[in-house]
């Protein structure tokens, strides 16, 4: 037997001689070479899941949101279709909730809200664009402001948070900028006393309406009411086509509420969740940054609502795939 050194605490301390020697350390047993095979075949396994799992994982490279964002349709349901059975459908789906519903059936969606645990989150004032607060006609303004406060009550009545409002749309001359800018703040003034007393917040979204087309407008948009019930209805592919959306993000801090979920590409337009141009990664990273929970709906259609829900999940949320 060669004589050892007394203590070789790495292999880089012991002698070449004895390193190199192959005597002294057999790897001819038959249980030595299936233990060094067995091994070997497990780093390699080791090393190529890592990679696929990687790989897998490229779009999903920021942070998780997980716990924090809610995955909501703006609708959906289908003719004959009752609350409960809605409600049940979404949940398969693996969605938390809805932006529509009827009022008149508030009952029931609220019994379908506690057997599911489903919900409805709010409501999108679908007249805003034809009957616009910013009209430079003093009786268009007057009856959307009634309509809002219906949307507002119905809103409550179904137990959701919050009503979507375009404010706006600049026209012309008789609808500018400015017009828009303090005809819906007065009008939205108005209703605020109504909101704040039935906890339903008024959500601002602007969407290629002329209006705002720059985060720190929007910003300077919303800190003018000085009032904790209005908010932003931030919508991710429409304004793409103005700010990388992680931009709008940071500018908007807390004043984001909700979010609608779209995509967008200078080349392809709306499109499926992933294809255009919004970085979602950035986005998440941007949410949190900001401290954002809350819901997300999605707005547009991909392949199939199984398929939008996966993609909510991989880029809004951030789960791995």
């Amino acid at each position: 037997m060669p004589k050892l050194l007394a203590c070789c605490p790495h292999p880089h301390d012991r002698p070449a001689s004895i390193l190199n020697r192959t005597e002294d350390y057999p790897m001819t047993a038959p249980h030595t070479r299936r233990h060094f095979l067995q091994t070997s075949s497990l780093v390699a396994a080791g090393a190529l899941a890592g990679s696929q799992a990687q790989a897998r994982n490229e779009k999903t490279a920021g942070p998780s949101l997980e716990g924090r964002i809610f995955k909501a349709l703006k609708g959906g349901r289908q003719n004959g279709e009752s609350p409960l059975d809605f409600f049940k459908r979404l949940k398969g789906l693996g969605f938390d909730g809805v932006e529509s519903g009827n009022a008149g059936e508030a009952d029931a969606y609220a019994a379908a809200s506690r057997e599911t645990g489903v919900m409805f989150h709010g409501m999108v004032c679908g007249w805003h664009w034809g009957t616009r607060l910013s009209s430079p006609d003093e009786a268009t303004r007057a009856k959307g402001l009634k309509m809002m406060e219906q949307n507002i009550r119905d809103t409550h009545r179904l137990g959701g948070s919050a009503v979507l409002l375009v404010p706006g749309r600049v026209s012309g001359a008789d609808e500018t900028h400015d017009h828009v800018w303090h005809r819906s703040i007065a009008e939205v003034r108005k209703v605020l006393p109504l909101a704040s007393r039935l906890g339903v917040r008024i959500l601002i979204e602007t969407v290629w309406n002329g209006f705002c087309e720059s985060p720190e407008k929007f910003r300077d948009y919303l800190d003018e009411f000085e009032n904790p019930w209005v908010g932003a209805y931030f919508d991710i592919g429409n304004m793409q086509k103005f700010a990388p959306a992680e931009e709008w993000i940071h500018t908007l801090g807390p004043r984001t509420v909700k979010l609608d979920v779209k995509d967008w590409g200078k080349k392809n337009g709306f499109c499926r969740l992933g294809e255009g141009d919004v970085n979602w990664d950035k986005l998440r990273a941007a949410l949190k940054d900001v401290g954002f929970s809350g819901w997300a709906t999605r707005e547009g259609s991909d392949k199939s609502l199984e398929d939008t829900s996966a993609l909510i999940d991989q880029l809004v949320v951030g789960k791995a795939a």
